[in-house]
């Protein structure tokens, strides 16, 4: 099976410095800049979390070519979409108000699968950890429509349509768009005011990352005008690091679907997803880390959370050479980097 795991993203060398493990360890401006320049990313976003608290955010570089990015530059951040529709989700489980194990047949059939009696397996646990039996987007599907590859539950693939489609039924059981959902439950209680599923008025080209690509030319940018659950987030490095640090310290959670959240939920030797995350158990020091990552033309980003030392990082960059800079990052800040990217394999 083809998988499309986001960490996959972060293979290369091992090699990384040992350092106090309740500290993260962030090279300081001049040697990130330098990173920059030696792996040709325009903007760099960095978020530190330490000790259950925001330590500190930090933006680099430029918007493009000869404008400064100032502190509240908006990235997009291509798939990192996923854990904040996800985390509401989970919101509203704790609140009694959405299951996790209820059909979502209940509320939304998709057209496409509305002939396949697997649609009535469907449950938000399935979308959550990725074990719907949809591809990633229903194009890359050789009927070009939405299908089942297999049974919900047997196995896991990694999938966006996953997500769209519990918007779909989560709009319809709270009669709002997903926006409000999401500004109710999480936006508005974590005083996340900078980020925006699309191009609205709070959106403004003037402090915005433009995507570049490996030659460090500008993509044409991308203004959807719809809200997705799986991509195109666009958000600054100060809201997404205070949303981590809301997710470390079990914001709107209860015991139990924490518990749900940081478990692998497949049977699978090889899974690694949670509930929206995926889980890196037995790191040492008896860490383990939840991780998402984002891949977009012009787009690499990534979250690292560590809960038992309560620490956290939040990188975004604006280009297509940005998963060589992460992987710098996260080897220096982390001592249990080196050991997480191998892991990643």
């Amino acid at each position: 099976m083809k998988r499309f795991y986001l960490l996959l993203l972060l293979l290369g060398p091992t090699i990384f410095s040992a350092v106090g493990q309740s500290l993260v360890n962030l090279p300081n401006d001049s040697v990130l800049t330098a990173l920059m320049q030696k792996h040709k990313v325009l903007a760099l976003g960095v978020g530190v979390i330490e000790n259950d608290a925001l330590k500190t955010t930090k933006v680099f570089g430029e918007l493009k070519s000869g404008v400064p990015a100032p502190n509240n530059t908006i990235f997009q951040v291509a798939s990192l979409t996923k854990p904040i529709v996800e985390m509401t989700t989970l919101r509203l489980v704790s609140k009694g108000l959405w299951s996790l194990d209820e059909p979502l047949s209940k509320y939304w059939t998709d057209p496409d699968v509305e002939n396949d009696p697997r649609n009535k397996l469907l449950t938000t646990r399935h979308v959550l950890s990725h074990q719907t039996g949809f591809v990633n987007w229903r194009w890359l599907h050789a009927t070009g429509k939405l299908a089942f590859d297999f049974d919900p539950g047997t196995k896991t693939q990694y999938s966006g349509e996953g997500l769209e489609y519990l918007k779909h039924a989560l709009e319809v059981k709270f009669k709002m768009p997903l926006t409000a959902i999401v500004e109710k439950y999480l936006f508005k209680p974590d005083g996340m005011k900078d980020t925006h599923f699309f191009w609205d008025g709070g959106v403004s080209e003037d402090r915005y990352a433009i995507p570049h690509n490996k030659e460090i030319k500008p993509y044409e940018i991308r203004k959807n005008k719809e809200a997705s659950a799986a991509d195109l987030l666009m958000t600054t490095v100060n809201d997404y690091t205070t949303f981590g640090l809301n997710v470390l310290k079990r914001k709107g959670l209860s015991d139990k679907v924490w518990q749900d959240m940081i478990h692998i939920q497949s049977k699978e030797p090889d899974a690694r997803f949670g509930l929206g995350w995926e889980v890196f158990n037995n790191l040492k020091g008896k860490e383990f880390a939840l991780v998402h990552g984002g891949s977009d033309p012009g787009v690499r980003t990534i979250i690292v959370l560590l809960p038992e030392s309560k620490r956290g990082l939040v990188i975004f960059t604006n280009s297509d050479n940005g998963m060589p800079l992460i992987r710098d990052i996260i080897r220096e800040a982390l001592d249990i980097g080196g050991e997480l990217l191998e892991r990643a394999k």
